[in-house]
């Protein structure tokens, strides 16, 4: 799997990259004014809190290298099952104000209903954050069904509130491996010493053999091709790997069952792969370069007449794999 740690930007090189597409894509389908600025606040949001983890720190993590490459080794990602403390203080402010910019965005009732209960304690700001970052989908969807509120909508508010965080914790963990095909950033550059150490992560990394995120073990959003290079990248966190194998990532499937498209004849670099033998599918795009986090919604909406074109002809996303157990 070779992990590709995608490079860091700072908040100005991020919001004026997002501007960039967003203008590109404004460009080519006006009618998406009020999907780009809505997406306009919530990506400068979690740009902001990015930059606020990041200046605040992270909490211990007692995961050393040997423990996850054997947690890899049997398909768990490496934080699933994790008690990692969250910053709740800082992430639970972010809630409510993401309820906020979703009801400005044409979400009002919808919204507004989830930062009441938030606000009055019906949902604990704490375990709604950590269902989200242990991808508890099941338990959110129950929790915000039984207090009437739109499931999807509070899945969402959760996953901005933490995507962040949960981004870090990829990049903190991934990090400290070694690997000739890793791409780092000079901070993430291992020690000689530590390169040695890390060894056995390296090679667990390298037989990752799955369609789920190593990190968190969520899906992929889709698949950004460089130069050639199929690269995952994951709907959560923004972990980004390759696989050794070219195949469906839900199923396995290789086979006939298995198909490359292009819905439109002139971009051949807009492409979705569909699997019949699990009725699911993955979109597939050429770029010049990875999408950094959080950009990666940006590439998601770009591209969402794939998803209209796979669904038109029955195809959809599985539900979330769950990962009971550390151990």
């Amino acid at each position: 799997m070779p992990y590709v740690i995608t490079p860091s930007t700072s908040r100005e090189e991020c919001l004026a990259a997002a501007q960039d597409r967003w203008e590109a894509i404004l460009a080519a389908r006006p009618d998406l004014e009020p999907a780009v600025a809505l997406q306009r606040r919530l990506i400068t949001r979690v740009v902001d809190l990015s930059h606020t983890i990041g200046n605040g720190g992270l909490p211990r993590l007692s995961l050393p290298p040997k423990y996850i490459a054997a947690k890899l080794g049997r398909g768990v990602p490496a934080l699933a099952g994790e008690p990692i403390p969250l910053p709740v203080q800082v992430l639970s402010g972010q809630l409510i104000q993401l309820c906020d910019d979703l009801a400005a965005g044409g979400a009002a009732e919808a919204a507004d209903h989830i930062r009441t209960a938030i606000e009055a304690g019906a949902i604990e700001a704490g375990s709604l954050l950590a269902a989200s970052l242990s991808r508890d989908q099941d338990a959110i969807r129950q929790g915000a069904v039984h207090r009437g509120l739109a499931p999807d909508l509070v899945w969402l508010v959760a996953e901005l509130a933490v995507s962040p965080f949960a981004h870090a914790l990829q990049r903190t963990v991934f990090s400290r491996r070694s690997s000739p095909s890793a791409v780092a950033s000079p901070s993430a550059v291992a020690s000689p010493s530590a390169a040695a150490l890390d060894s056995a992560l390296a090679d667990a990394c390298e037989r990752w053999g799955h369609g789920y995120c190593p990190a968190c073990g969520s899906w992929p959003a889709l698949a950004e091709v460089v130069g050639g290079h199929r690269t995952l990248r994951c709907s959560f966190c923004a972990a980004a790997w390759e696989l050794n194998t070219y195949a469906c990532i839900y199923c396995g499937e290789s086979g006939e069952a298995f198909v490359t498209a292009a819905p439109e004849e002139a971009r051949k670099d807009r492409r979705v792969e569909v699997c019949s033998a699990c009725a699911s599918y993955l979109k597939t795009v050429d770029v010049a370069a990875l999408s950094p986090f959080p950009l990666l919604a940006i590439a998601d909406l770009e591209t969402m007449d794939l998803d209209a074109a796979a669904m038109e002809h029955g195809y959809s996303r599985p539900p979330l794999k769950q990962f009971s157990s550390r151990r």
